[in-house]
């Protein structure tokens, strides 16, 4: 079996994001070459040679827990595929116990600081834009892909909601609020006036071509306003998600709901934000209980 027909079954049957599909490529081509050097076939893998493969991994190449995690994953889906396509009969990675991460709480802003990044005084089109990616990231919590690829048709700014594209071209309605709302449509008056004379792409923000934005500008342009604005904890689009997800949270908003609008497949991973919230519950308690 060809590893490219592997590719295929990610890309076309479970239809995982182009950067997943590349590096379970890699991480497959890794394990063919340690069962060559080993004289063992992959069909012909056992789970104590997996075991094996997995303490070669940690042990010997001394990987991190995350790297491990991900080739352990590759590995599973290498061996599904084998079993869907009837090459195999038992599933030899079924055994195999899932590398212990170390889960770090994501950091988030502050409200103080988000009313200080929100009402930044932007005076150019460059930073005026930045306003309004910063509104809209922290109104959505959308990803800095979904971002860049969000094209006007996909908002609509009168019923305040936007159609997000996420993790396998899966699609979601995220609701936005109304001063979000008010600074996206000053916005898009700003961009057909700055771009009256040009041919321009339809995505929602542009580069000063024109043209789709890369998610290395959202980055710089957020970290400059960050920086101009007094924040000393460098502004990146995931901080805002996480800081979009941990505010809902303590809103009152309920996980299931903070799912539907992050884009999670699996609600363990919101459920992070459980333990952001109840980390602030302990420093509110620290601070107003007479005892600490």
């Amino acid at each position: 079996m060809e590893i490219e027909d592997f590719l295929n079954h990610l890309s076309f049957e479970r239809q995982l994001s182009k950067n997943t599909i590349l590096a379970y490529g890699r991480d497959t081509r890794q394990f063919f070459a340690y069962c060559a050097q080993n004289k063992t076939e992959p069909v012909q893998a056992t789970p104590e040679f997996l075991d094996n493969y997995i303490y070669h991994l940690k042990a010997e190449l001394m990987l991190a827990p995350a790297s491990t995690q991900r080739k352990l994953e590759a590995l599973k889906a290498y061996y599904k595929f084998l079993m869907i396509e009837g090459l195999i009969k038992e599933d030899p990675s079924r055994f195999l116990i899932s590398a212990r991460t170390i889960r770090h709480l994501p950091k988030q802003l502050t409200k103080e600081q988000m009313d200080r990044l929100l009402s930044f005084p932007a005076k150019t089109f460059s930073e005026k834009r930045t306003l309004a990616i910063l509104h809209l990231l922290y109104a959505s919590g959308i990803r800095v892909s979904e971002l860049i690829n969000l094209r006007i048709e996909n908002v609509n700014l009168e019923e305040r909601w936007l159609l997000a594209f996420g993790k396998g071209r899966k699609q979601r309605f995220v609701p936005i609020n109304k001063e979000a709302c008010r600074v996206l449509k000053d916005y898009l008056e700003l961009r057909r006036f700055h771009f009256a004379k040009k041919n321009t792409s339809d995505e929602f923000f542009l580069n000063r071509d024109g043209k789709k934005m890369s998610r290395v500008i959202v980055w710089k342009d957020l970290a400059e306003i960050g920086r101009l604005s007094g924040i000393t904890t460098k502004l990146h689009p995931h901080l805002l998600r996480h800081t979009f997800a941990t505010h809902l949270l303590s809103g009152g908003a309920d996980l299931r709901s903070l799912q539907e609008m992050l884009g999670h497949e699996s609600l363990n991973t919101t459920q992070i934000y459980t333990h952001v919230n109840t980390q602030d519950l302990k420093r509110k308690h620290k601070l107003a209980h007479p005892r600490g």
